[in-house]
């Protein structure tokens, strides 16, 4: 069996379980270290919607990626960690996902491996894109952000976005989900706002770390927003 990754969603709703997931930020790492089959993991908060910079404090990500599915499927059926987490959760999401394209570097190296088991009769597409953003262009990418992601708003290809990180404003991430492959490219290629930002990455060296990896999302457990109605 092959490699494959998930991402979770966390969603929390009182003053004391946020304040209890962003403790965890900190002290889900001793636990995650030992989880047999998980190769690399991710603990991130995530943004308020839009893309904003500032914390979305009632909403965490856990990106996991796994020898195989087994190995995934034995942590989420079995782990006391999980079970902590979900007593604290008002939702929670989980999305399996196989890798079908990955360039770049996530803390200096690419921990992503293509999968071979890609079905052909499944049309969605999951996107990571992450990237370390230079201390001194900080205010030119933020000042950017919101031209670049303007056509998102109204977008019917789009099924779902979070912009999540590990740290606020230097180490941010985007999750998205989407109908098909051409659904993306209208908007990664075909819109002259993110073509820009694009070209701009270029001319003012923004990152001095990035990756941008596609997945096709395939099974998921749980609820969240209505992303739960896709026919996995």
């Amino acid at each position: 069996m092959s490699q494959i990754t998930t991402i979770t969603f966390f969603r929390y709703t009182t003053f004391f379980n946020k304040f209890w997931a962003f403790g965890m930020m900190q002290f889900a790492h001793s636990p995650l270290k030992k989880v047999n089959g998980l190769k690399e993991y991710k603990l991130m908060g995530s943004g308020k919607d839009g893309f904003d910079p500032f914390a979305d404090w009632s909403v965490y990500a856990l990106l996991q990626i796994w020898e195989n599915e087994e190995a995934a499927n034995n942590f989420f059926s079995t782990s006391n960690l999980i079970e902590r987490y979900l007593e604290r959760t008002e939702e929670r999401y989980t999305l399996f996902l196989k890798n079908t394209k990955s360039r770049g570097v996530w803390s200096g190296k690419n921990p992503f491996i293509e999968s071979d088991t890609i079905s052909q009769n499944n049309p969605f597409i999951a996107v990571i894109t992450r990237a370390t953003i230079k201390i001194g262009s900080l205010y030119k990418f933020w000042k950017y952000v919101p031209t670049s992601q303007r056509p998102l708003a109204g977008n019917n290809g789009l099924i779902y976005t979070k912009g999540i990180g590990e740290v606020p404003f230097l180490q941010m991430a985007t999750f998205s989900i989407w109908k098909d492959e051409e659904s993306l490219k209208q908007f990664a290629y075909r819109s002259k706002e993110h073509a820009r930002a694009i070209v701009k990455t270029k001319e003012l060296d923004w990152y001095s770390e990035e990756l941008f990896s596609r997945f096709q999302p395939y099974k998921s457990i749980g609820k969240w927003k209505g992303i739960d109605e896709l026919p996995f």
